[in-house]
């Protein structure tokens, strides 16, 4: 597992308007917790194929079909970054090239308002 990594997850339970259910997390997590056995807790962000959240601005980062194996038009929602125990990650579904990981890191600074 490492950073850049995307999985299918179970986000359940989930209340309000955060993304629940089973779906892909773009892993953000450093590798060096990634790869320890011990270290039970990856920070992800969930990926959404809702074209409400496709609009939400810059706290959101469109993938293309075939992106890191992502079946269709999808969303990386970078305002909901979270943390989950790795138990709830499944099945490695693929990678995002490392362009698209930078657009991710860019608009979660956006979202937690950190100026690089």
């Amino acid at each position: 597992m490492k950073r850049g990594d995307v999985y299918w997850a179970s986000l359940s339970p989930r209340s309000g308007s955060e993304q629940s259910g089973r779906r892909p997390v773009i892993i953000l997590s450093h590798d060096a917790f990634n790869q320890t056995t011990g270290w039970r807790s990856i920070i992800v962000v969930p990926v959404s194929t809702s074209a409400a959240q496709a609009r939400r601005g810059p706290t959101v980062v469109a993938l293309k079909p075939g992106t890191a194996g992502l079946p269709g038009e999808s969303s990386a929602v970078c305002h909901q970054i979270t943390t989950l125990d790795r138990a709830k990650l499944t099945d490695k579904i693929g990678v995002l090239p490392a362009d698209t990981l930078m657009l991710v890191e860019k608009a979660l600074l956006s979202a937690v308002d950190i100026r690089a």
